[in-house]
């Protein structure tokens, strides 16, 4: 019994040596932990919103300087809505849940991460006024200290109407009274079941849950809200249903205005970036990329249908952003062709800008696309069917390409093909959901890019107050093609916009490349596309119908007009570089005969003459293996021969670079009856008797003569005093009974 007391005794005072020494480390980790009123009042915070070269954008605060509500003025189910879904237990509990505490603990030591936090309402507060963002132990010990400090100072209404006050919700809107003003045009006294359910539904990710943002994603984070509020009493059963079913009424204002849009992306960056908001303290400059002149033309656009524009760095800085339908994604039409079809194709080496296609019509297992046109144009050069945007060459491509491979550049891309869209009709932008403006701007900056493509960002830097740089952006480059693909898209899509479907941007002094695209009915076009880009900059032109409405647009020329004027804004004091169109490529020559007849490519003889040989250009690793050996050792179709007026006849085919040397044979003697350049027929006087001719085309040039091989010709026999025969009948064998 006495060693039992002895042990017991030994892990007491065991156990509080233990409790001491973890109390004198609290107390030293937490020592600067202190609770400022001040902070805790503190309404007044505001960021500051930049163009590019640091002026302030005047209309940049999306909601005012920040109003404080009192709690006394809300509406019960406004604070309840809070409460329910934020801290069931906040009017029991001291500030802090233990239970919850004990759970996320367990759940960060198995884990090995501190993902859960298990924090109340008081805490929260403290958090965001007091605290930084790392999750650290000390932080946390500290956020213990000061919430037990708060709790003892304030009471629990006090605690609330101060967490109401600072919290975030998105979009610069610090406080219930400025998100109730911003999402939906009213003040937080005001506030009805939905909206106030929705508002605190926004909390966990303002940016995710945004109505503006993601509708259908606040509606279901709103309804979880309301749910919550059931099961703790607040609501009846037929509030819930009632409410669930609304639709979430935001405010319409709350979009318009100059530079809204850009805006609105700015503070979804913020957010996508990790920023502490708490901590961006009042008077934080934010430096965007916006450039103001670009972005009041953008924003002063009246295109009679919805508009969205993008211009950016080739580094992905947005210099200009406006958007009627946000972040949408469309039908890409033929934008996609480039991205998914032709640059593959090239990077696959199953073609190059030279390489003749027919463009005929044909079934593709039940599936016949047409062209725009509604015509069919033979063969045509890869680069022209771009250019002018033809659907059955693209189609044909994509077939020899595969789906698969297709799908493996998508990916790349970060492009999902979702069920369903893996079918031949992707070639001309049959997709499911689509692309947005701002993924087809990204992909797009990879051909200047050398087939490398940034990331898409609108803010540049983070300054605070005192000066201090929080963040600075960084590019991050995603590789889809090699070099040479790049180069030579950039060849074919500046044509496109010498000659093709984006020539009205062909008057502009310095290299632009383009591509137009389309999607409708029967009845009528839904969108139109212009993607243009520079070697310095990327920009992207939608016009439609949010809506699906037929509209009157005939194709990408109102786009390109609108992209035009962008260009002759943006360069109008400087021109761009030169569009890389070599680098990874190289110039052959290739025998232009063989080209222009069978419509194949293969490389030029060593020897040919300059007429006869065209230069293209292809990947470094795509040169034809095949060489002509048509003036090394030139071969002609065999000629005819025929009798004419006591006469032999040799009919020469056609050929502008070789002679020709002719022999006849006859009683075993061999005559040359003709040498020289090409005749188009060639007369032999004889007698009676058998005779062969043979024909040897040859070339020549400063090394000699190349002599090429021989045609011999079929035997001649010549009666003497009649007309020659050739292969005259010996009819005295003929069998005439038996006719």
């Amino acid at each position: 019994m006495r060693k039992l007391f002895k042990a017991v005794l030994i892990i007491l005072v065991l156990a509080l040596i233990a409790c001491a020494a973890a109390f004198a480390v609290y107390a030293f980790i937490t020592k600067d932990a202190k609770l400022d009123e001040n902070k805790l009042t503190d309404y007044s915070r505001s960021i500051i919103v930049c163009y590019a070269n640091g002026k302030e954008i005047t209309n940049a605060s999306l909601s005012a300087k920040r109003k404080s509500v009192k709690l006394e003025n809300l509406n019960d189910y406004t604070v309840n809505a809070f409460i329910a879904s934020e801290d069931r237990n906040f009017y029991k509990h001291n500030g802090l849940n233990y239970k919850r505490m004990l759970k996320a603990l367990i759940t960060n030591l198995s884990s090995r991460s501190f993902s859960q936090g298990a924090s109340t309402i008081s805490q929260q507060l403290i958090k965001n006024t007091h605290l930084s963002g790392d999750k650290t132990i000390k932080r946390k010990l500290s956020e213990i200290k000061l919430t037990r400090k708060l709790e003892k100072k304030y009471s629990k209404d006090e605690i609330l109407e101060m967490y109401l006050n600072t919290i975030y919700f998105g979009h610069n809107c610090y406080g219930l009274e400025s998100a109730a003003e911003f999402y939906f045009g009213t003040t937080a006294d005001k506030l009805d079941l939905e909206s106030s359910a929705a508002l605190a539904g926004l909390l966990t990710s303002p940016n995710n849950f945004s109505p503006y943002n993601n509708p259908e994603k606040c509606i279901k984070r709103r309804n979880t809200v309301l749910k919550c509020m059931q099961e703790c009493g607040y609501i009846t059963e037929s509030q819930y249903e009632k409410a669930a079913e609304s639709a979430i009424k935001t405010a319409q204002s709350a979009k318009s205005g100059s530079s809204s849009a850009y805006l609105y992306r700015v503070f979804e960056e913020l957010e996508d970036i990790n920023a502490d908001f708490f901590k961006l303290t009042d008077g934080c400059r934010i430096i965007t990329y916006m450039d103001e002149e670009l972005q009041k033309y953008a924003d002063s656009l009246n295109a009679g249908c919805e508009c969205a524009v993008m211009v950016t760095s080739q580094e992905g800085g947005v210099r200009a952003y406006r958007s009627d339908i946000g972040g949408t994604k469309r039908q890409p039409g033929s934008t996609i062709k480039p991205l998914l079809v032709y640059a593959p194709a090239i990077e696959e080496n199953i073609i190059c800008p030279a390489t003749k296609i027919s463009d005929e019509k044909t079934d593709f297992g039940g599936y016949s696309p047409e062209n725009h046109d509604k015509k069919y144009h033979g063969y045509i050069t890869a680069e022209e069917c771009l250019a002018k945007s033809y659907n059955v060459p693209a189609v044909k491509i994509l077939n020899s390409l595969t789906l698969d491979k297709a799908e493996k550049y998508a990916l790349k891309m970060g492009i999902k093909l979702e069920d369903g869209e893996k079918n031949l009709a992707l070639a001309l932008g049959g997709m499911k959901y689509g692309l947005s403006l701002e993924d087809l701007c990204e992909k797009y900056r990879a051909f200047a890019g050398s087939g490398a493509y940034s990331d898409t960002k609108f803010i540049k830097e983070i300054i605070l107050k005192n000066g201090k740089v929080i963040y600075r952006a960084k590019d991050y480059y995603t590789k889809v093609y090699s070099r040479g693909t790049a180069s030579l898209m950039n060849q074919m899509l500046c044509r496109t916009a010498e000659d093709g479907t984006a020539k009205k941007l062909k008057n502009l002094d310095f290299d632009v490349a383009a591509k137009t695209g389309t999607c409708g009915t029967e009845k009528g076009n839904t969108d139109a596309y212009c993607m243009a880009y520079t070697f310095s900059d990327c920009i992207g032109v939608w016009l439609g119908s949010k809506d699906n409405k037929p509209l009157e647009i005939t194709g990408g020329g109102d786009c390109c007009n609108i992209a035009k004027k962008l260009l002759e804004l943006m360069y109008e004091n400087n021109r761009p570089p030169q569009m890389d169109k070599t680098s990874g490529t190289k110039a052959i020559n290739i025998d232009r005969e063989t080209y222009s007849t069978d419509n194949k490519i293969v490389l030029a003889d060593d020897i040919a003459p300059k007429l006869s040989v065209s230069t293209i250009r292809v990947k470094e690793d795509a040169v034809p293996k095949e060489k002509s050996t048509a003036f090394s050792v030139p071969e002609i179709k065999k000629p005819l021969i025929k009798a004419e007026n006591n006469s032999i006849l040799i009919q020469l085919c056609q050929t502008k670079y070789y002679a020709y040397l002719i022999k006849r044979q006859h009683d075993g003697k061999e005559t040359v009856i003709y040498e020289g350049k090409w005749q188009d027929k060639i007369y032999d006087e004889v007698e009676g008797g058998k005779y062969t001719y043979s024909v040897t085309p040859y070339y020549s040039d400063e090394n000699g003569i190349h002599a090429g091989k021989t045609v011999i010709l079929p035997d001649v026999n010549v009666l003497g005093g009649t007309s020659p025969q050739q292969n005259i009948p010996d009819i005295t064998k003929k069998d005439w009974t038996n006719d």
